[in-house]
């Protein structure tokens, strides 16, 4: 019994460092050890050189301090040794030293950080993020160069292999955009714009977690979003989607959703919907493609039918503090409420926006 009490206590104590060990693991979804793009590699490569520079002088100060402790520690009959005061070479040594430390990783660190700051390509492609809360727009030029950008929500789509310069703005408070395996965190703050670029490596294509890294009220750990990496014609095509018209289908119960997203639901007056003439709002993510996503939710939810229909039924019970839950009519007002085959006719029609 007392081994497996003093065990157990052994891993308790060894438990924090089991956690830190635990979230370098790189298949993790927003581990910085598996980088896939050069921002994240330079990033990762700079993060490596301190770490081991630091645990060398780690090993070589606390290694020397032990053997001096127990060398030299006092023993019965010992005397006091002769008391000096100052070594001139010494001294000059142990500043030198750190000076040559502090260089090894200030050159690189400074060479990083001016190579993040400027885009290799500034004429490449330019998407605007934007933070709300919770929630991120995006927008894109539009592709024949001319016409309205392109706007969606949550999910970032870009081309591999290619630069990608991002505008970041906030519509409200101080948010932070961070893709963990593709680029360090950059502050996204209220009247500034600040920018940064990120490029994601050939033949990585996939889909990336992004993270709001700052916090910015009730709702900050669910303000996530995805980024999809394509090759670069896939993500022209689906570019040339995006201007398209939402989608208007011939089943009737998303005729009738229709129907409700622009009368009694009064989704419109906060969602936009291009084509439709009274969906112009701008409080809410833009729902033009909704079912071209993969997520729902600010990326917190896989978009499917269920999960569609239980965000609209009670959306704070998904992501509390939301301001759909809090401003829109069909949950401040129990007369306006909206029932379960209203909801079921909403849920069809949001899925044949694609």
């Amino acid at each position: 019994m007392r081994g497996f009490k003093s065990l157990f206590g052994l891993i308790f104590k060894a438990s924090p460092f089991l956690f830190l060990l635990f979230a370098c693991y790189p298949s993790h979804k927003q581990s910085t050890f598996d980088p896939q793009g050069p921002v994240a590699q330079g990033q990762a490569e700079l993060f490596y050189l301190i770490f081991w520079v630091a645990t060398a002088v780690f090993i070589i100060v606390v290694g020397f301090m032990l053997y001096i402790l127990v060398r030299y520690r006092k023993k019965e009959g010992d005397v006091d040794p002769p008391q000096i005061h100052g070594n001139t070479k010494l001294e000059i040594a142990l500043t030198i030293l750190p000076i040559i430390l502090l260089a090894i990783v200030a050159v690189p660190t400074i060479k990083e950080t001016f190579a993040n700051a400027n885009s290799p390509d500034p004429n490449s492609l330019t998407v605007e993020a934007i933070g709300h809360q919770w929630w991120w727009e995006f927008t894109y030029p539009h592709p024949n160069g001319s016409g309205d950008r392109i706007v969606t929500a949550n999910e970032m789509r870009i081309p591999s292999d290619t630069v990608v310069n991002l505008e970041l703005r906030s519509q409200n408070v101080l948010h932070s955009f961070w893709i963990p395996k593709l680029a360090g965190k950059v502050d996204v703050v209220p009247g500034n714009t600040n920018k940064m670029w990120i490029k994601a490596n050939k033949g990585a294509e996939g889909i990336y977690l992004g993270q709001c890294a700052e916090f910015c009220g009730v709702a900050h750990a669910l303000m996530k979003f995805r980024v999809v990496v394509e090759t670069p014609e896939e993500f022209n095509n689906w570019l040339l989607e995006q201007d398209a018209d939402g989608f208007n289908s011939a089943d009737p119960l998303a005729a009738k959703g229709r129907e409700i997203f622009e009368g009694s639901g009064q989704c419109y007056s906060c969602h936009t919907v291009k084509g439709l003439k009274k969906a112009r709002g701008k409080k809410g993510p833009n729902l033009t493609h909704l079912a071209s996503r993969s997520h729902i939710g600010s990326a917190i939810m896989e978009n499917n039918q269920e999960n569609l229909r239980d965000w609209i039924k009670d959306p704070d019970k998904i992501k509390p503090g939301n301001i759909m839950s809090k401003e829109g009519l069909i949950y401040t007002q129990d007369e306006l409420a909206l029932t379960d085959g209203q909801i079921a006719a909403l849920v069809a029609y949001l899925q044949s926006l694609k």
